[in-house]
């Protein structure tokens, strides 16, 4: 894939994919605004090639690798939408019997899509059991593009997604191939929903690592405890403007806690599919968090 350094994306261009991306702008004045700009050497085909994911480029461990073994499973969600459903990836090399410290993965604002399940991979290559939810089940899945999960997932009630995932958690903790230690990662909404469930599950979730998320409403924010490693981009003013309350919070609850934010990147930077993509500090976050389940997980 191109990098932005090669193809030189405005960088209103990619404040419009992000307003595009949570749901405010639709997607004919988004592709409107990049036709503005597309102009020269800069085709429409160039700037949709590098802010659009491409999730053909998000495959860094294989489903057939013999490092790890990938199955579905479901699971039972009464306050939510009464089952749910997730990609669960287990070390190909744990004994049988044996157990492994447990990572819920959750993805963004639509559905469990490729590189999602790709990082539940990564984890399960490096020795947990990762568990991704598809909070689009109760409609059938992920459908195969983002627009379409976008506006899936838009339609369903929120508190019942957060509570299926309170269910994920709850299912993963106590599963057999679960050591009983529970970390979660998320992304973008997933980075919400790991701050939310740090909040709901202060004594279920061992470790939390939200990357670009919001933290949970002021109502349980009060209930966190830490670990959590908030990950946040630079050039992320919407979200990074939450940090400051959000951190005021951590110290007053005495949580342990740390933040990390990565220069020159921006919201999404860890997600290999797109022109958002910083490889450098996509790869320090995510060594970051290995670490920091390695050691609070253990």
């Amino acid at each position: 894939m191109k990098t932005e350094t090669q193809i030189k994306i405005p960088e209103e261009a990619f404040d419009w994919y992000d307003a595009y991306a949570h749901g405010m702008m639709g997607r004919r004045e988004f592709m409107d605004r990049l036709g503005s700009i597309a102009v020269g050497g800069l085709t429409m085909a160039m700037l949709t090639g590098a802010l659009i994911p491409n999730y053909a480029l998000a495959e860094q461990v294989s489903f057939n690798d013999e490092d790890i073994k990938a199955t579905y499973a479901t699971f039972p969600s009464p306050d939510g939408h009464g089952e749910g459903r997730g990609y669960l990836v287990q070390p190909s090399g744990l004994a049988e019997g044996g157990t492994a410290p447990a990572v819920l993965v959750v993805h963004e604002n639509r559905g469990l899509n490729p590189y999602v399940k790709d990082v539940a991979r990564r984890l399960a290559k490096a020795g947990f059991v990762a568990f991704a939810p598809d909070a689009l089940h109760p409609l059938g899945g992920y459908p195969g593009n983002d627009d379409e999960g976008r506006s899936m997932q838009s339609s369903l009630d929120r508190s019942k997604i957060e509570a299926d995932f309170i269910a994920a958690a709850h299912f993963l903790k106590g599963h057999g191939l679960s050591s009983g230690k529970l970390g979660v990662v998320g992304f973008c909404f997933g980075g919400y929903v790991s701050n939310f469930l740090a909040a709901s599950l202060p004594d279920v979730i061992d470790a939390a690592v939200p990357f670009y998320g919001t933290p949970a409403g002021n109502d349980i924010v009060g209930n966190v405890k830490g670990p959590v490693m908030v990950q946040l981009a630079e050039m992320d003013e919407r979200v990074n403007a939450s940090w400051p309350p959000y951190e005021e919070v951590l110290k007053a609850n005495g949580a342990k806690y740390e933040m990390h934010m990565y220069p020159g990147s921006r919201h999404g930077f860890h997600n290999d599919s797109t022109g958002r993509y910083v490889e450098e500090m996509a790869n320090l976050a995510w060594g970051r968090t290995l670490e920091f389940f390695t050691e609070n997980l253990s």
